[in-house]
């Protein structure tokens, strides 16, 4: 006989509760029930926005703004365990942006009630939150920064060294496997993927990465730190 399936938890890989008891867990997770949902298909956007806190459990969402001519900026790009939404009271800021399903995910979500009673009522996830806001903003200083002093290929290379940080490992311990396109790579950069796509190949042929489809390994991380640092 197979064992039996684990059950589903949306909370128990998420950093954010991770000073939670088993028990805790169990009884929030009746709560926030999972939702599938297929890649490219959007979770919320500009037509149907959503007041709410969403947890990834699994897959990846690309969370993105379109400009006024039409350009569409990749914001972000989410891994599982990523907490994003419309949630002003913990200071998620989501208006005017689209979130998106690049692969087939699993998503909790949690209702403005439901934050203030479990959330922002318990210290130990209150401190977590202000946590994860102070990094998402030096997130936001550093990308801005890039994009206003940096070169193209500094901002590549910082880009796939940011997204190898939290990639799987590739098997027989090659590197760490980003999981990105060019033209989802183009869209983080706000650059377009002709452009992209030539200093990836650039990059490439020195040796630094191996690209698959919609795949990425880092080769020379050193290298790429060295690229990244330039501001000419």
């Amino acid at each position: 006989m197979s064992p039996p399936a684990e059950p589903f938890s949306c909370l128990t890989e998420v950093d954010l509760f991770a000073d939670l008891s088993a028990a805790e867990i169990a009884a929030m997770d009746v709560m926030a029930p999972a939702r599938f949902f297929r890649a490219g298909e959007l979770v919320f956007s500009q037509s149907q926005p959503v007041t709410a806190l969403f947890i990834l459990k699994s897959g990846r969402v690309r969370v993105f703004r379109v400009t006024e001519d039409g350009k569409a900026l990749t914001m972000a790009i989410l891994e599982p365990g990523a907490v994003f939404g419309e949630m002003l009271l913990v200071g998620q800021r989501m208006y005017d942006n689209y979130a998106e399903a690049i692969e087939d995910a699993r998503i909790c979500q949690l209702n403005v009630s439901e934050v203030e009673r479990f959330l922002l009522s318990d210290p130990r996830i209150a401190i977590r939150i202000s946590r994860l806001l102070g990094e998402q903003v030096v997130r936001l200083e550093e990308r801005l920064t890039d994009l206003a002093l940096r070169p193209l290929a500094a901002r590549v290379a910082s880009t796939l060294l940011k997204l190898a940080e939290a990639a799987p490992a590739a098997r027989f311990g090659s590197g760490a496997v980003i999981r990105l396109t060019h033209e989802q790579l183009a869209g983080l950069l706000g650059a377009t993927r002709e452009s992209t796509s030539k200093i990836m190949a650039d990059f490439a042929t020195r040796n630094l990465i191996r690209q698959g489809r919609g795949r990425v390994i880092i080769h020379d991380a050193n290298a790429l730190r060295t690229i990244s640092r330039r501001t000419t």
